[in-house]
């Protein structure tokens, strides 16, 4: 039996506008970019085995070996209302699957801009591109990686911050296309209110580090001290300064604690 086989009973109800399986690809994103260029459809899912040259932020790479992750782009057509909130399309992703993980009984938090954690450690990343038509969005993909099996989490040395799995959080096996499936029923959730307030409550209820003092990375490299205050509704970063000044950061990430540093 082929994953194709396997993965058929898990999205056949899901009414997804059309997917695609690859035993490996070099990056779902570029399969799924391409495929929007073209005529893939509003909820159209790149799904593959393993890949080779996944990106993750300012081009670092993802790797994703055979059985052990989830490796998904999808291809979503905004409206014009939904490209106005661009910048929640990334927590769109996030959200839907840490809801899924919230059906196994594990509580995932958000490190903006776009690392899901798990145990206060990376367990899951997630990239989002356009596909721009002169001066116009046309297609959004959500591309993740989730690492399921222990075989998945990177070795800790050289990593920008700890890695994880979902099974050795959980402790148990976990089926990786139920949880695809489960992410994708609560993206279609969370999409219908993109643009609400509600949106922005669910995703600063699941914000990591908020009101904590962490170490934070301008886009600049610099290393700063910072509390975090929240996510604004234009997916910015909310930050307090030891001096007691606020900032926003449009760019940047969330190091470690300093206290860890």
């Amino acid at each position: 039996m082929t994953h194709t086989d396997d993965l058929t009973p898990y999205l056949q109800s899901l009414s997804l506008g059309a997917w695609r399986y690859f035993p490996s690809v070099g990056s779902t994103n570029d399969i799924a970019l391409a495929w929007a260029r073209e005529d893939a459809p509003d909820w159209a899912l790149v799904v593959a085995d393993a890949q080779t040259a996944g990106r993750g932020r300012n081009g670092r790479c993802w790797m994703t070996m055979p059985g052990s992750s989830l490796a998904i782009s999808l291809v979503l057509r905004p409206s014009p209302q939904e490209v106005s909130f661009f910048a929640r399309f990334t927590a769109l992703g996030a959200l839907g699957l840490m809801r899924a993980l919230s059906g196994l009984g594990l509580k995932a938090e958000l490190k903006w801009p776009n690392d899901i954690l798990l145990a206060s450690k990376k367990v899951a990343g997630v990239l989002v591109e356009a596909d721009w038509q002169a001066d116009r969005v046309e297609a959004v993909v959500i591309g993740m990686g989730v690492n399921i099996t222990s075989e998945s989490a990177p070795p800790s040395e050289g990593l920008r911050y700890p890695a994880t799995a979902v099974e050795t959080v959980l402790g148990a096996q976990v089926d990786r296309w139920a949880l695809l499936a489960e992410t994708l029923k609560a993206m279609r959730a969370y999409r219908t209110i993109l643009a609400e307030e509600a949106f922005m409550r669910a995703w600063n209820e699941r914000l990591a580090f908020t009101h904590e003092w962490v170490r934070f990375s301008t886009s600049e490299g610099r290393w700063q001290r910072v509390k975090v205050l929240g996510v604004r509704p234009d997916g910015q970063l909310a930050l307090a300064h030891e001096d007691g000044q606020q900032a926003i950061a449009a760019l940047g990430e969330i190091l470690i604690h300093p206290e860890e540093g």
